[in-house]
């Protein structure tokens, strides 16, 4: 007997790292003509992920670019050009994992999206991507003002759902996030490579 779409696990994907190719240095080196240490300086002394935090929990990019701006006025172009230009900072999707998505879809397992994300951003991206499509909920970090690996998002992530955390197989880059839903009871897939995802998506006979 073919099991029911509810009696399938569902599989949650986080997105930057894993589908999408997301990194600042795009735009800082390759459009922008800097260093990679110049950029590492830059990141470090305005505490670029501290800052990232905040707006992935939905505080609007508008006001933060502007009190990071004038704590730090030498950087002020810099910090603006990430606001205005976030889309350079894309690299794509990472089409590899996008074809195990696909996989995935085809055979009727219920899909989902767990990710840190600034709400403004992702409006940005998620036209650009057909396999957004494709899940059945997304969960995105700035619409609910929470973050992982805080233990509050993968709650509300179940509450969406309608699913037990033994039911969901979470697959992210980050192990902080990883540690977080397992320890909740989540199986998990910690993100290297595609090739990696797939042998583990096979071992537990997922593809």
């Amino acid at each position: 007997m073919n099991k029911t779409n509810n009696e399938k696990p569902a599989i949650v994907f986080d997105l930057g790292g894993v589908l999408i190719d997301w990194n600042p240095y795009y735009l800082y080196c390759d459009k922008l003509g800097m260093k990679p240490q110049d950029v590492d300086r830059f990141l470090k002394e305005v505490k670029f992920s501290e800052w990232n935090k905040q707006n992935d929990r939905g505080r609007a990019f508008a006001e933060s670019t502007v009190e990071l701006s004038s704590e730090f006025p030498q950087y002020r172009e810099l910090i603006h050009a990430y606001d205005d230009r976030y889309l350079e900072t894309i690299g794509g999707s990472i089409q590899p994992v996008v074809e195990l998505l696909s996989k995935l879809k085809s055979a009727g397992l219920p899909l989902y999206v767990l990710s840190n994300w600034p709400t403004e951003k992702f409006a940005l991206v998620r036209p650009l991507y057909e396999f957004f499509d494709w899940f059945d909920d997304l969960i995105i970090s700035g619409d609910v003002g929470m973050i992982k690996p805080d233990r509050d998002i993968f709650e509300l992530l179940l509450q969406r759902i309608g699913r037990s955390a033994e039911e969901c197989v979470f697959i992210d880059d980050h192990t902080p996030n990883i540690t977080a839903a397992r320890e909740l009871g989540f199986k998990t897939i910690l993100f290297k490579s595609a090739p990696q995802l797939e042998t583990d998506l096979k071992q537990v006979q997922l593809i």
